[in-house]
């Protein structure tokens, strides 16, 4: 099993920026392609973006499109998330994912098997 712990959640101003962290670990050595979600107060889980496993692949929702980006480091079992110029609304628990199906990433949170625990961001305006 693969264990996801995040970290870098918090409260930022409006316009502010944060990092998340998510970290991998577990007894397999395996390389997943890696996904960031959030869910948002009475709102449905939704994607977020999304990197293949070498990293040279990246999507992203378009309401983050420009202001976040998803990087990795491979060596360090470690995916980022980068958020600039945040914004009210994208208050929200922000969930790192593990993809174990075949594709080089995905969008779909059903192709995601592994979920961590969630990081809370708030953003005050």
């Amino acid at each position: 099993q693969v264990q996801l712990v995040e970290s870098g959640g918090g409260l930022v101003q409006a316009g502010g920026s944060l990092r998340l962290s998510c970290t991998a670990s577990g007894r397999t050595s395996r390389t997943y392609a890696m996904g960031w979600f959030r869910r948002a107060p009475g709102k449905e889980r939704e994607f977020v973006a999304t990197i293949s496993r070498t990293g040279l692949d990246t999507n992203y929702a378009d309401s983050v499109k420009g202001r976040f980006k998803i990087s990795r480091d491979n060596a360090k079992n470690t995916v980022y998330l980068q958020m600039n110029s945040l914004k009210s609304e994208d208050t929200a628990v922000y969930y790192c994912a593990a993809d174990t199906t075949p594709q080089p990433y995905s969008s779909s949170k059903s192709d995601y098997e592994h979920w961590g625990q969630g990081t809370q961001v708030t953003v005050s305006s």
